[in-house]
């Protein structure tokens, strides 16, 4: 596997077909507890997209995280061929790993059509460039002089780079006030090639790297030491225009809701002309050490 974060991306998209519907995907070996729920859910869509027409994208998806992946081990993904029919497909897939079922996913295919009417809501209010931010990363070091160990490795495995266009608060006192919002600029960190699943898939992954920033915002600083555990429970997506992962997007997310252990973030994902791309949805469970 290439050493370049990009690349390494798409070579985990890449998956292996063992059988007509049945496909394995490689997990590697990290120092994290458990597989990143974005590389399960958009190698599960890669599943599907596989068994499907080429000229019907991906309109929307619907995932739960069921157990936590075990890095270093295989993931098979096996695809239920729901439904072919003139306008729609649709799939189901289930990830195994050990025997048990990690993860289930599905995904509706769909050709656009005209319609005579196309409308969005206005984005939230300006945001400045991406090239006037600073990486994340450096953002990090600068504040706290120097990444801890295991952040270091996994930001020089980040397959994205990423620029938070909200000021990120570092203070008990800044949190208190902050509202559940967050927004970062987003692009791979190199070109991921011309295949229109492969950028899908790849801002799928994007998806859950910052989705739930904006239900910690008004709890703790976000890269702070965590007073709790936090795990992805499901995950929704609709896709609305043809967009590359590895062209700037901004990704507009808050959290409507928070309480009985469980906390609602809604993402959206625009390009830099403003237009609306893909609108996310997903709840994750919060408990305190």
């Amino acid at each position: 596997m290439s050493s370049n974060p990009a690349d390494r991306l798409v070579d985990l998209l890449d998956l292996e077909r063992i059988e007509v519907n049945i496909f394995r995907g490689v997990s590697p070996e990290e120092s994290f507890q458990r597989v990143f729920g974005g590389q399960v859910a958009g190698q599960a869509l890669v599943a599907a997209g596989r068994t499907t027409e080429n000229d019907r994208p991906v309109h929307s998806l619907h995932a739960y995280f069921l157990r936590p992946g075990v890095p270093g081990v295989p993931i098979v993904y096996q695809v239920e061929r729901v439904r072919d029919g003139r306008s729609f497909t649709t799939r189901r897939v289930t990830a195994v790993q050990h025997g048990k079922t990690i993860f289930n996913l599905t995904a509706s295919f769909h050709h656009p059509e005209e319609t005579g009417f196309d409308h969005q809501l206005p984005p939230r209010l300006d945001f400045p460039a991406p090239e006037t931010l600073p990486r994340v990363a450096d953002e990090v070091r600068e504040h706290l002089g120097a990444l801890p160990e295991a952040m270091e490795r996994m930001a020089r495995r980040m397959p994205f780079d990423i620029r938070y266009a909200d000021r990120l608060r570092w203070t008990r006192e800044e949190v208190e006030r902050a509202d559940p919002r967050s927004a970062v600029w987003m692009r791979a960190t190199g070109p991921l090639g011309d295949d229109p699943l492969v950028h899908t898939c790849a801002l799928t992954y994007a998806s859950d790297m910052t989705l739930l920033d904006a239900v910690r915002i008004p709890v703790e600083p976000l890269w702070g030491p965590r007073g709790f555990d936090m795990a992805s429970l499901d995950h929704a997506m609709w896709f609305h225009r043809p967009f590359r992962a590895d062209e700037w997007f901004l990704y507009d997310q808050e959290s409507p809701i928070a309480t009985g252990g469980r906390g609602l973030a809604r993402g959206r994902i625009y390009d830099r002309e403003g237009r609306l791309l893909v609108s996310v949805v997903q709840e994750g469970l919060f408990r305190r050490h």
